[in-house]
């Protein structure tokens, strides 16, 4: 056990899973639930020997984005979303990470997710980015990741009309990611890693900085973008409404 919430193991050599269980939060971006990311990940960079990471959650969720108690800070102006930069752990980790989103992932839920060098969906799970619900711009960088692995004309509907999708109805829509039944997710996501842990570590590092290099340039400015965007948006007193009376519907 890595902590309450957080759970890292050396699963097979060189292979590492992540577990997000916050069973009383249902994996939402509780402090602890940040800072248990935060050091597993932390962990695997310090390790010499590692060559994948595997990213999922437990039974039907994946992870669940911002708490009502964050999003109220947000809007009182008492935090920014980038104050613990738990979005991008996924993608600044040294090696390659598959995110088996087994489970629902709800806004920054699923942009964590998709931060990961592969993903892999359910059939059945509930995927979104609902910042737009609670009347507020995207954050957490989603509005460059959900472009760059959607394309533009799905992320641009999903990120305006905060709107749900089943996992088999992205894959209709031709969700460049394997979408399969929730129980072969794991296994699968396993399949990829061994896969990837047959290669030289030194040159699996040297691909994904390569392959990433773009996307972590463009990054920071598209975070500032999006915490201006904020300042016009977060502090409106409708928002404060739509957090309390819709949070969790």
């Amino acid at each position: 056990m890595f902590s309450s919430v957080v759970r890292l193991d050396e699963a097979e050599a060189g292979i590492f899973q992540i577990t997000m269980e916050d069973r009383a939060n249902r994996n939402m971006f509780s402090g602890e639930l940040i800072a248990g990311l935060r050091s597993a990940f932390a962990e695997i960079d310090a390790n010499p020997d590692g060559k994948a990471v595997i990213l999922t959650g437990y039974d039907s969720y994946f992870a669940s984005g911002g708490t009502r108690e964050s999003l109220l800070s947000l809007h009182e102006g008492r935090a920014r979303f980038t104050d613990l930069d738990v979005y991008s752990l996924a993608l600044n980790c040294k090696i390659p990470v598959i995110s088996a989103m087994q489970g629902h992932g709800i806004g920054g839920g699923f942009v964590l997710g998709l931060f990961s060098d592969i993903v892999i969906l359910s059939l059945e799970s509930v995927y979104n980015t609902n910042f737009m619900k609670y009347g507020f711009t995207p954050g957490f960088g989603s509005t460059l990741i959900v472009p760059r692995k959607l394309g533009m004309s799905l992320a641009q509907e999903m990120l305006l009309s905060a709107g749900s999708y089943r996992g088999a109805e992205l894959q209709k829509r031709g969700v460049p990611f394997p979408v399969l039944p929730r129980n072969e997710v794991l296994e699968h996501a396993y399949g990829v890693a061994r896969q990837l842990a047959e290669k030289p570590r030194i040159s699996l590092i040297t691909l994904k900085d390569h392959l990433t290099a773009s996307l972590r340039r463009e990054l920071p400015e598209v975070v500032q973008q999006e915490l201006d965007m904020h300042t016009k948006t977060f502090f409106q007193d409708e928002v404060r409404d739509r957090i309390m009376n819709l949070f969790g519907n």
